[in-house]
C-alpha cells in the first residue's frame, strides 16, 4: 500500500509516518520502481502500536523499547512490565499539573469582566508572560 493508505488505514499523518522512519522509530519501507514507498500489513501493525502507544502518553524511547522488546527475541512479560510500571505515575503527574491548570485558567476568566479593552485582560496577561510584568 502507499503511504496515505497507510496514512487512512492507521489515522497517522503522513508527515508524521516519514518522521517516525526517519527517527528509525518505523523501519525504512521498501521502494517501487518509480520510488513510491510502499507498505504491507507489518508496517500498518507497527504503526497502529505506536499510535496506540502514544495516545496512551508513551515517550518515543519507550515506545521504542516495547518495540524492540516485542520483536524476534521475544522478551518476558516482566521486562515489559518494567517499562509501564512507572507510567501510572506519569499520568497522575499529568493529571494533577491539568488541574492545577485548570483552576489557574478559571480563576483568570471568573476575573475577566468581558468589558475591558485588551490591554487590561487578564486571560491575555496570564497567556503572554511579557505583558503580566
Amino acid at each position: 500500500m502507499t503511504i496515505g493508505q497507510l496514512s487512512e488505514l492507521t489515522g497517522v499523518n503522513i508527515e508524521t509516518i516519514r518522521y517516525y522512519e526517519k527517527i528509525k522509530l518505523l523501519p525504512l519501507p521498501s521502494r517501487a520502481a518509480n520510488g513510491r514507498r510502499v507498505y504491507g500489513p507489518s508496517e500498518g501493525r507497527v504503526l497502529a502500536f505506536v499510535r496506540r502507544s502514544r495516545e496512551l502518553g508513551f515517550s518515543l524511547d519507550e515506545i521504542r523499547a516495547l518495540l524492540r522488546l516485542s520483536g524476534p527475541e521475544k522478551a518476558s512479560c516482566r521486562e515489559v512490565r518494567e517499562i509501564a510500571a512507572h507510567h501510572p505515575d506519569d499520568i497522575r503527574a499529568k493529571i494533577g499539573d491539568l488541574c492545577k491548570l485548570e483552576r489557574l485558567l478559571s480563576a483568570t476568566v471568573a476575573r475577566c469582566s468581558g468589558t475591558t479593552t485588551a490591554p487590561e485582560c487578564p486571560v491575555l496577561d496570564i497567556l503572554d508572560v511579557q505583558r503580566a510584568k
